[in-house]
């Protein structure tokens, strides 16, 4: 693999217009990038990939006056690899606690994939430093779970999410010939124009740090395993709140893994200002897809004072 310009080893910490640094908050360490001044806005990756992601994002908001911070969640790129607290409650509270750690009153949360699902979760939970909510990819939680116990296209497309369940497996798979499934992982779920090598090796180095791949499933294992556990039922229940800030839903129309289907039907949950966005030809990484598109849609509704529905 070609190794990226990070000039400090780490394969996580790459250079750019950004600074890295490390924050606590909740009890573990979590490393960000941050660039800009302004109104926070807090991006959260998904799986399988780390704060990179946004890279497109980020200097396009710096420009546009606000901060634009990415983390990597628990588990993953320069965060603590801790042995437990992978649960979505948990990881919000990661979320949240960076926030206040930064000094910040509230923060616009965007989250793609699983970035996606904890940031509604911390919407829900924690909504006074939530001001606004955006997400890519990723149904309310409670309508995934719905759609992928009762739709079988779903189930079918977010087959990976059972193949989780396997103890020990996935990780070997995940980090096996320089991390190649997670190559493949972002080819097949893209549109029709993936990332190109260098960009994937990127992901493939991250996901190659010693126990990263156990952390990055970790927070599937739990959704799955604690479906008739005490946890999870009150997880469950506690996501029936509904989430009263503005939201912004971006959707790319040929996602294989999130079906439009799934994610249209989230408005239900949302007694606030919501918007569906759906990117023609694009498929599970927008952002990265089509990133001119992707950030003009998110500037331009952060912008609108009164967002409607």
């Amino acid at each position: 693999m070609t190794a990226p310009d990070t000039g400090t080893g780490s394969p996580v910490r790459i250079d750019g217009p950004w600074t890295h640094r490390d924050v606590a908050a909740n009890g573990a360490r979590f490393h960000i990038a941050e660039v800009g001044d302004g109104p926070l806005v807090m991006f959260l990756h998904g799986f399988p990939q780390f704060w990179w992601t946004w890279r497109h994002q980020m200097t396009a908001l710096a420009d546009a006056g606000y901060r634009a911070v990415a983390m990597d969640l628990r588990g993953v790129g320069g965060s603590d690899r801790t042995p437990r607290g992978y649960d979505p409650a948990n990881l919000a509270l990661d979320i949240t606690g960076v926030v206040r750690s930064l000094g910040e009153p509230d923060a616009a949360l965007v989250g793609h994939d699983l970035g996606g699902y904890l940031a509604w979760t911390a919407a829900v939970m924690r909504p006074k430093l939530v001001r606004r909510l955006v997400v890519s990819s990723m149904p309310h939680p409670r309508r995934w779970r719905s759609a992928m116990l009762s739709d079988f296209s779903q189930s079918r497309a977010g087959s990976y999410v059972w193949g989780f369940q396997r103890p020990w497996l996935p990780e070997r798979q995940l980090i096996a010939d320089d991390a190649a499934l997670v190559g493949n992982l972002i080819q097949e779920w893209s549109g029709p124009q993936p990332p190109d090598a260098d960009t994937l090796d990127v992901y493939r180095r991250a996901m190659s740090i010693p126990s990263t791949a156990h952390c990055a499933v970790e927070p599937y294992r739990w959704m799955v395993r604690s479906l008739a556990r005490p946890d999870g039922i009150q997880f469950n229940r506690r996501m029936k709140r509904p989430v009263r800030v503005p939201t912004l839903h971006l959707h790319g129309s040929l996602d294989p893994v999130m079906r439009t289907r799934s994610a249209a039907g989230s408005g239900q949950y949302v007694e606030a200002p919501y918007r569906w966005r759906l990117f023609d030809g694009l498929g599970h990484f927008p952002h990265e897809e089509d990133p001119v598109a992707f950030s003009s849609e998110l500037i331009n509704w952060l912008k609108d004072p009164e967002p409607d529905r």
